[in-house]
């Protein structure tokens, strides 16, 4: 009804218009009285007034979260512990008032993106049987003053009237990309933000009362360092947990998850897909077990296999393989420009490469794939020296055969300077103790130069040292253009034993 009552007046109007004109009328006030009642109406829109509010609202009442329980998520166990501790203190509120134990306010979850925060605050609202409102930082941004404060004070209102309906005692608001709004204040002249912020402070500091519903804040960010210190003060968010990527025992759970609705061999080794997809977050193992299955229906195999995970996981790490084909001569500088990557690292780190491939994928030409041996969290200097020397290895490949470097080694050597600078951030340098912004230029580009030459030169010798290796793989690498890494290793070891 509605629709053709809208259809009709806007049929009717020009011709009432036209009507009145003719018998005489002075149209011109009419015609103004409707651009301004028009204009009021459209700015109320692009206000997110009356009309937005409502309807964003019935959107959160309409999709509401599917129902999800933290054990249906890989990984992250100690996050997902401490989560269930604080939220403790919503259910088992009357446990908490006799302790003297003042309720939470809100809870912050901090970490690289994909790696599971919203699905956390999902389960968060399934755990307490809480009613859940989910949002965004960009919602709450408008070049209109006043807006994103308003947009505050709706989504408060919002939770409490959802919880009395539903006759919740809790409700959860989750604010995802909290930076947007909560972002740290500057001096001077208020900003949009600012007033949107202010009025989250406001909102938070009188959450608490004694009446029903509880309010609990879950807000999700991957830079923490650029909030507000007046947002992460005790009282406001009071829990910080930390959503890492997750470990090889967490990642293999997570691709357990995401399997049990594929057709997987049953000669698929999941320990081995999870030592191979070091430091991929929860999206991108989701992500591999999706493509390994594309790969499975490309090949018209009833199951996937492990070639399929192994082929997904380069397609996740790298990209897609690419139609550029490269002409005899620049197929072999790739050629040995990976080798000389593949036998430092076999050198320095025995039994960590896992791939040695010329199939150009993404913006590369050609990749070594390594095997993680042991998760670790601390680096030695001489763990990091040997990564810049693996990262050297395929410019000093090409000196030695070329007497030259070419572009493809761009990236090894913005690697290989980022690992020097974590060396001198962290005193592991002639440099001492330091402040990165205590050192000078001069001093930064002296000491790079000096650690960056020694390393290449040891680099370079041990590889001509490992000279054998390059006639033995060479030849094999590019008619096959895929090595394996036992395959590697067998021609490696083999090389060594022949006389010098």
């Amino acid at each position: 009804m509605p629709k053709w009552t809208k259809e009709i007046l806007i049929g009717a109007t020009p011709v009432i218009i036209l009507f009145l004109v003719y018998i005489g009328v002075n149209v011109v006030p009419l015609l103004l009285m409707g651009l301004l009642v028009g204009g009021v109406f459209l700015l109320m829109q692009m206000r997110g007034g009356l009309t937005v509010g409502a309807s964003s609202e019935r959107k959160r009442k309409k999709a509401g979260p599917p129902k999800l329980t933290f054990e249906e998520i890989g990984g992250q166990d100690s996050a997902k512990q401490e989560l269930r501790e604080a939220l403790d203190f919503l259910i088992r509120h009357e446990e908490i008032q006799k302790f003297g134990i003042r309720p939470l306010k809100g809870i912050l979850l901090t970490g690289p993106p994909g790696t599971g925060k919203t699905l956390m605050a999902k389960a968060a609202a399934h755990y307490t049987n809480s009613v859940f409102i989910a949002t965004s930082g960009s919602e709450f941004v408008e070049m209109y003053v006043g807006v994103g404060a308003g947009r505050v004070r709706e989504l408060f209102r919002d939770a409490r009237t959802r919880a009395a309906k539903e006759n919740k005692e809790n409700a959860i608001i989750f604010i995802d990309e909290i930076d947007v709004i909560g972002g740290k204040r500057e001096g001077g002249q208020q900003r949009e933000y600012d007033q949107t912020l202010n009025q989250l402070l406001t909102e938070m500091d009188g959450i608490y009362t004694s009446d029903a519903p509880r309010i609990l804040i879950i807000a999700a960010t991957n830079r923490k360092e650029m909030l507000d210190s007046a947002l992460l003060r005790p009282g406001r968010f009071d829990r910080h947990i930390q959503v890492d990527l997750p470990d090889k025992k967490g990642r293999r759970h997570i691709l357990e998850l995401h399997a049990k609705n594929k057709p997987l061999d049953k000669n698929i080794n999941m320990d081995k897909i999870a030592e191979e997809s070091y430091g991929f977050s929860g999206a991108q193992l989701e992500s591999l077990m999706n493509e390994a299955a594309i790969y499975a229906m490309r090949d018209d195999s009833q199951y996937i296999t492990q070639k399929h995970l192994s082929m997904a996981i380069d397609k996740v790490m790298m990209g897609e393989k690419t139609d550029r084909e490269s002409n005899e001569d620049e197929k072999k500088r790739v050629a040995v420009h990976e080798l000389g990557h593949a036998i430092a690292a076999e050198a320095v780190r025995p039994n960590s490469v896992g791939q040695v491939a010329l199939s150009p994928r993404g913006q590369a030409l050609g990749y070594v794939r390594h095997n993680p041996q042991v998760e670790q969290y601390l680096y030695t200097k001489d763990f990091l020296e040997a990564q810049i020397m693996i990262a050297l290895g395929g410019a000093a490949a090409e000196e030695i055969y070329y007497g030259g470097r070419s572009t493809g080694s761009r990236n090894d050597f913005e690697q290989a300077l980022d690992i020097v600078k974590t060396m001198i951030s962290s005193g592991l340098t002639e440099l001492g103790i330091v402040h990165l912004e205590m050192v000078s230029q001069a001093d930064m580009s002296k000491e790079n130069a000096a650690i960056l030459n020694e390393l290449f030169s040891r680099t370079k010798q041990l590889l001509i040292d490992h000279g054998p290796i390059f006639d033995q793989s060479l030849s094999i690498l590019l008619k096959e253009e895929v090595l394996s890494g036992d395959e590697f290793r067998k021609l490696f070891k083999e090389s060594t034993l022949l006389p010098a």
